[in-house]
């Protein structure tokens, strides 16, 4: 199959290529106030849980919702004032939203038939833009009659029919059954590390945001909390909403030498060595639990715990502890049946020293 290469725009300036934006947006009480670069090639996930501004800030990125305050440039151009349909953006919904009565050949045409082009032209492209999607022979087929799959990648290639220097994704898997999604991921992937410009991806699943993004920015109450690479974010969580996204149970306290004293709870003993504020963090399976105190026990982090609620996850049983350290812990089913766990079972909880990891809050 040849590759046909998308349509691209006139070559921009080095020093203003990519997004720069503030996105000030006021709502009523609530007021999103985010400010983003990214370069042209660059992958940014926004994560955050529900009601974070996520989809308000893409929302604003594309034009549909006016800023109130901040300012949006793109390859050095403001588009504060631009209307949606005349900004160079691409965008997938959650939902594809193509158009039913089109077929997928038509609806990939759409985009380069309102930037101008002629009939056969619009058609010429989008007929390019489907065999790189391996859609080819489904060009005639109405949404209604493509899988769930297809029709991501129809939406996809309607958003890069235009050449757009800002694709923006809105929870793009969503739709998707899981070994449906497996297989889209592993395309979406491909195809953005071709893509040139710049690309907003708004996800809830941190698998999505790990395997798609080059950098993540995480938005709780209309603020980034925090932003970095992905395995940073993952290494260095500093809020309990990105904690629990990449399975961390997280504290924060005040390191003195090797122990962190925490500000709710006991003290943690850690192996590295620090001073003031910080966080510790370790993963729910460096817990080991027993049902009585273990005898002789050497172990500095030692509390008793109470089981408050218990849940498969994955090939494992997750144990919620509440008692001198609220945490997480995780044990296989065989362990969970010989020590007789259920909600309200007084248990200990022992955490290694090596398998803590401490770093500045």
């Amino acid at each position: 199959m040849t590759e046909a290469s998308p349509p691209r725009l006139d070559t921009v300036a080095a020093g203003d290529a990519g997004l720069d934006a503030r996105l000030v947006v006021e709502r009523g009480p609530f007021r999103l106030d985010v400010t983003l670069a990214v370069a042209p090639g660059d992958v940014v996930a926004l994560l955050g849980p529900n009601g974070a501004g996520k989809t308000t800030a893409l929302r604003a990125l594309a034009g549909l919702t006016p800023l109130t305050g901040g300012h949006l440039r793109l390859d050095g151009t403001s588009l504060d004032r631009t209307p949606p349909e005349s900004r160079p953006v691409g965008v997938v919904f959650q939902d594809y939203l193509l158009f039913p009565h089109l077929s997928a050949l038509d609806n990939v045409a759409f985009g380069p038939r309102c930037r101008g082009a002629t009939k056969a032209e619009a058609r010429a492209q989008a007929a390019e833009w489907l065999d790189r999607m391996d859609l080819a022979d489904h060009a005639s087929a109405k949404p209604r009659r493509l899988s769930g799959g297809q029709a991501q990648r129809v939406a996809l290639a309607r958003a890069l029919a235009t050449g757009p220097r800002l694709l923006l994704l809105d929870e793009p898997l969503a739709a998707l059954d899981a070994r449906t999604r497996l297989e889209v991921r592993a395309q979406l992937r491909r195809h953005l590390a071709g893509f040139e410009a710049v690309a907003v991806l708004v996800t809830h699943d941190p698998l999505d945001a790990m395997v798609l993004a080059d950098r993540l920015v995480v938005i709780e109450h209309g603020r980034i909390v925090q932003e970095g690479t992905p395995a940073d974010i993952a290494r260095h969580p500093r809020t309990d909403y990105i904690a629990q996204l990449v399975g961390l149970n997280l504290y924060r306290g005040l390191a003195d030498g090797h122990t962190v004293r925490l500000d709710k709870g006991p003290d943690i003993t850690t192996t590295e060595l620090l001073s003031g504020p910080a966080f510790v963090a370790f993963p729910p399976s460096a817990v080991t639990l027993y049902r009585e105190r273990p005898a002789g026990s050497s172990a500095r982090n030692l509390w008793r715990c109470e089981v408050a609620g218990l849940e498969t996850h994955g090939d494992q049983i997750r144990a919620d502890l509440t008692g001198e350290l609220p945490l997480a812990a995780d044990v296989t089913t065989v362990a969970a049946a010989e020590l007789d766990l259920h909600t309200g079972a007084a248990v200990w909880a022992t955490v290694k020293a090596t398998q803590t990891h401490a770093y500045p809050a």
